[in-house]
């Protein structure tokens, strides 16, 4: 066994959901061991945090791709590294801030007009999200800016029997843009979304392809409709399934520092991005790598279908 594994230790952050990792350098060549190991404990507690670490570009790509094969977006933000097409940099007050005749502030008043529309999977509206997301902090706010994710997983098996075996027959339109409560009259972001169509149809549970879990798959973001049942129907099976998701048991908060990174199984959690730094004064500045996913799977082994804007492998 390497010195590697000997120093990495896997402290549980909450009950269900969420671990930190000690005892290792992202920054430098890992051994196979130490790969095995990390890649355990995400399928085990679904999100882990690293502390105090000295990733650049290059490392946090090289990281990433030990776990698999970093995604490369079409389109990114402006305040992403151009040499670097796997990395998305997150800059909020430089992104969003006079974006589509927005302020900041309004942005995110308008994407989360009810409690639970933040939570989201990333890219859950494509027929084949990321597998994993790999955050690092660059820049935060010395207070405020926390993340929180929620173990779908356990969610599921949360849910009382007569429930699962009714949702696992169920389907979803998932849909870029259903959360998003528009402007009155014209609407910039509203054209943009038109124009950039993706919905895919998943199964309401999907089965993990590692670890063969079943996974309530929702969130607050991306899902229009449950198939095959009424509209009033859909929203009240929705919101009970969503107050389900994020029960505060199967959830875990972290406190961002500069140095930080979260790595997620993207799978089998959602997460919400903090709202609570549009009043600050401070950037924050993340950036993030995704690894490529497969096509989801329901409990019958039928797959997520494409109804527009994406097809499987292509970014």
């Amino acid at each position: 066994m390497t010195d590697q594994v000997t120093s990495l230790e896997v402290r549980p952050a909450a009950g269900h959901i969420g671990a930190e990792i000690t005892g290792v350098d992202l920054a430098e060549p890992l051994a196979d061991e130490v790969v095995a190991a990390i890649r355990a404990a995400v399928l085990r507690w679904k999100v882990l945090f690293f502390r105090g670490q000295r990733l650049d570009h290059a490392a946090h790509v090289a990281f990433a791709r030990r776990f698999g094969a970093p995604v490369r977006l079409r389109s990114r933000g402006s305040a992403s590294p151009v040499e670097f097409p796997e990395i998305e940099t997150t800059a909020d007050r430089l992104e969003l801030g006079g974006r589509y005749g927005m302020d900041h502030e309004e942005w995110l008043r308008r994407r989360r007009h009810s409690l639970l529309r933040g939570w989201h999977c990333d890219h859950g509206a494509r027929v084949d999200p990321p597998a994993a997301t790999i955050l690092r902090a660059e820049t935060v706010p010395p207070y405020g800016g926390d993340t929180t994710w929620s173990n779908l997983a356990v969610a599921y098996a949360g849910l009382s029997a007569p429930v699962r075996a009714f949702v696992d027959t169920l389907r979803a339109e998932h849909r870029l843009g259903v959360g998003y409560q528009s402007r009155p009259g014209d609407d910039a972001y509203v054209r943009h979304l038109l124009d950039r169509q993706i919905a895919t149809d998943h199964p309401l549970v999907r089965t993990h392809p590692e670890t063969g879990e079943r996974v309530l798959f929702v969130n607050g973001y991306y899902i229009e409709q449950i198939l095959g049942v009424s509209r009033p129907e859909s929203r009240a099976l929705l919101d009970m399934l969503l107050e389900q998701a994020t029960r505060p048991e199967y959830t875990v908060r972290f406190r961002w520092e500069p140095g930080s990174v979260a790595f997620w199984d993207n799978r089998a959690t959602i997460h919400l991005a903090p709202s609570d730094t549009a009043h600050l004064d401070h950037p924050r500045v993340m950036h993030r790598v995704m690894l490529a996913g497969d096509v989801p799977r329901g409990v019958n082994g039928e797959p997520s279908a494409p109804i527009v804007g994406s097809e499987p492998g292509r970014w």
